[in-house]
């Protein structure tokens, strides 16, 4: 069914997953602190790893061997990576908040500075390290090059018409704590927010928003996922706050489906201690085929869009991200 790329923390572990599970799991980048990875729309064996402190990590084989920049981001911190379907471009986000683009195949990178330039700046502050802050999302329109969509953790959603050359700055009908923006090419335009005070959409770019709430009985959201065939199903992963979410105990957290008209839970797999850890990844592989993450390392798959699921045999430090 598809390549997966699963980030821990600290390394890169490559699988197959198909309906009866996963097979072929290596390890292909260990050891670097591995905190993000995208795979390119456009070229499936180009994909790039963002680190916590090592900066970004670059395959052109799938995988099988790696490299750095000859011209790295001047921010080792990389927390979010974007891949675009409509050009050649490949975009980091960094702590403190600087968005970078590469235009080949991440060899080399320029800072895009305008993003630093918005009224809002001197107010963003990450609660966890108060001092600083960081693009913890990007999302890019399908289509059109320059348009994208940055989360600041913690300040807001920025947009850019023009591939990040200006900004337009935070509008509060969108929430300020951004976690994941994503976009899918079946509705261009929209943009789906998964957010710390719930979640969100927009059908103009990100121009104006609207809240997508309803039914959610918990608004701490952190991870989102878009089914490839329907862009109005889509699934978030929420709790009930930000210290359950990343404690180390139960995460009081829950999976859910929406089909453009309010939320429904679909993690009915057995509750076990290990399997009430926070969903941290989403992935949707193929239509109906959705791939979980668990803090704590634990994966499940579901083929029928969340009505029955499977836990996958592999034995993983934790999860923080998936790509495939």
């Amino acid at each position: 069914m598809a390549r997966v790329f699963c980030v821990t923390g600290d390394d890169v572990v490559r699988f197959e997953c198909n309906g009866d599970g996963a097979t072929g799991a290596e390890t292909v980048l260990a050891g670097v602190g591995a905190v993000c990875v995208t795979v390119s729309p456009r070229t499936s064996d180009q994909v790039y790893v963002g680190t916590f402190d090592r900066g970004v990590f670059v395959s052109n084989d799938s995988g099988e061997s790696w490299r750095q920049p000859d011209q790295p981001p001047s921010d080792s911190r990389v927390l979010a990576l974007a891949a675009s379907r409509a050009a050649d471009h490949v975009y980091a986000g960094t702590e403190p908040s600087n968005l970078y683009r590469s235009s080949d195949h991440g060899r080399s990178w320029e800072v895009l500075p305008a993003l630093r330039e918005l009224p809002s700046e001197p107010r963003w502050s990450f609660p966890g390290r108060p001092w600083t802050h960081h693009v913890r999302t990007i999302a890019l329109h399908p289509l059109d090059p320059g348009q994208l969509v940055v989360g600041i953790e913690l300040g807001g959603v920025m947009r850019s018409s023009d591939g990040g050359k200006s900004w337009l700055d935070h509008n509060p009908q969108a929430h300020s704590d951004a976690h994941e923006l994503l976009t899918h090419p079946g509705v261009p335009d929209r943009v789906y927010e998964v957010a710390g005070q719930g979640v969100a959409v927009s059908d103009d770019r990100g121009a104006t928003w609207r809240r997508r709430e309803r039914g959610l009985d918990r608004r701490y959201a952190w991870a989102g996922a878009v089914d490839p065939a329907d862009p109005d199903r889509w699934y978030v992963s929420v709790s009930r706050g930000p210290f359950a979410a990343h404690g180390n105990d139960d995460g009081q957290a829950r999976v859910w489906r929406s089909d453009g008209d309010g939320w429904s839970p679909i993690d009915s797999w057995e509750k076990t201690p290990a399997l009430r850890r926070m969903p941290y990844a989403l992935l949707a592989i193929e239509p109906g085929w959705l791939l979980v993450g668990l803090r704590g390392g634990r994966l499940l798959l579901s083929g029928d869009a969340g009505g029955g699921w499977r836990e996958l045999e592999l034995a993983l430090p934790d999860v923080v991200a998936l790509a495939a």
